[in-house]
């Protein structure tokens, strides 16, 4: 009799593998490519409606382009056979080195005409010059590179990350990076259009960014900065609560609303709230630069990843009809979150099901509760995200938002990184022959 955990069993990766890679392969990568090349004038398309078809005025951002390389590059890894694959790939590295990168200042530009003409972003501070957006553009180049061998995209990458150094964003005193740049690089070091100067989220990335660049280039500085992050991230951002605070002072103080009046409260929550999408993908995020560094730390870093992916299914998982919910608030005096947003936003899912894979196999024991929620998950995602007709994800699940059926599946802030990681790093998972290490 077979007794290892359910997620061992040979019957469940086969299938599991066989419906993901049929998703990732015919639903998700054959959507996007070649319809989201821009053959005329370089890069990838930023609008595209739910019939893959182009509309507006196609503006470029260095995030959304650079996610597109990173989704190109690896699929390039697992269909090194598909040319038009590796051809996304290498128009995406040339757009950023010919067109985005700032041969003025340094660094990239933020956001540009579809035919490459820098534009201001307005009052819209992520659409300035940001770490945010270059930790994607090291990311990308970063991963490009391991699918390639392409020196100039790795020399690229490293130069962006010796910019952020000379630049003076990150910040030597209380460590991290400064969010907010000016077009010479330089950091505001205070609060710029309302926004603080420090957050999670440029945070969590540029660890996933030096990650994966610490992983084909192990330099002295950028290892000692990974290595940095990973320590804010898994204890000064994530609260022993189990979710993780979004944005803070120049001194890692928490922005917090949470003694303002109701109104008060409503009208910024944006600036402090609890995102479960964002609290598991952090979690897969710390182990997996955990795992580049070879770091021994104990089980701290373990202990916190599992917290956060155990409070996020706690308080906001869908015990129903599966599915992360997006946004919760922990009022002064309470133990339970209050959930302000129940809709289901598709990259929260795609996260969940990397990181409930991950659990599962690291944690779960023969009753299977990660292994569980990664099914229930997966079933959600079929039923409520996926669309079967023209392909691709809808930008929220349809038991909540069933007129997403008919949004746009490419916008600036909706491209095909999520989905591509979390079934790529699903797939290799379940294709490994050595089982994660168990805590």
């Amino acid at each position: 009799m077979d007794t290892s955990p359910p997620h061992m069993q040979p019957d469940f990766r086969v299938s599991i593998d066989f419906a993901m890679e049929r998703m990732l392969r015919h639903g998700i990568l054959d959507a996007w490519y070649p319809r989201a090349i821009d053959r005329d004038y370089g890069g990838f398309l930023t609008d595209l409606t739910y019939e893959w078809l182009p509309y507006g005025q196609q503006h470029k951002m260095i995030v959304t382009q650079a996610r597109h390389l990173f989704a190109a590059s690896r699929a390039t890894e697992l269909y090194a056979d598909v040319d038009i694959y590796a051809e996304a790939a290498a128009a995406g590295a040339a757009f950023l080195r010919d067109v985005l990168f700032d041969h003025e200042y340094g660094g990239f530009h933020a956001l540009v005409t579809r035919e490459g003409t820098p534009i201001d972003g307005g009052n819209d501070p992520w659409l300035a010059k940001t770490a945010y957006g270059h930790a994607f553009a090291i990311f990308a180049l970063a991963s490009w590179y391991r699918a390639s061998g392409d020196e100039q995209a790795l020399q690229l990458a490293c130069d962006t990350f010796g910019w952020l150094e000379s630049c003076g964003a990150h910040d030597a005193e209380f460590g991290g990076y400064w969010q907010w740049l000016r077009p010479d690089g330089t950091p505001h070091k205070s609060w710029y259009m309302d926004m603080p100067p420090k957050d999670q989220n440029s945070t969590i990335h540029l660890l996933e960014s030096f990650t994966e660049l610490y992983a084909v280039w192990p330099n002295e500085l950028l290892g000692n900065r990974l290595a940095e992050l990973l320590e804010l991230v898994r204890d000064t951002i994530a609260t022993p609560t189990g979710y993780l605070q979004l944005f803070f002072e120049g001194d890692w103080t928490p922005v917090t609303i949470r003694y303002a009046t109701d109104e008060l409260r409503a009208a910024n929550y944006d600036l402090d709230h609890i995102s479960f999408g964002h609290d598991v993908e952090t979690a897969f995020l710390m182990l997996d630069a955990a795992r580049v560094l070879s770091l021994d730390d104990g089980v701290r870093t373990p202990i916190v990843a599992r917290r956060l992916v155990d409070h996020a299914l706690r308080w906001g998982w869908d015990n129903t009809e599966g599915g992360f919910v997006d946004r919760a608030y922990r009022l002064a005096g309470t133990t339970q979150p209050t959930i302000i947003a129940a809709t289901k936003v598709w990259w929260a899912q795609a996260e969940g099901l990397n990181t409930l894979l991950l659990m599962s196999d690291r944690f779960d024991e023969k009753e299977g509760h990660y292994l569980h929620a990664f099914e229930k998950l997966w079933d959600y995602v079929q039923n409520n995200l996926f669309d079967d007709v023209y392909g691709g994800w809808y930008w929220g699940g349809l038991d909540k938002e069933p007129e997403r059926r008919w949004g746009p599946k490419a916008e600036t802030w909706k491209g095909p990184y999520h989905t591509v990681r979390s079934l790529f790093e699903c797939i290799r998972r379940i294709r490994s022959s050595e089982p994660e290490a168990k805590l």
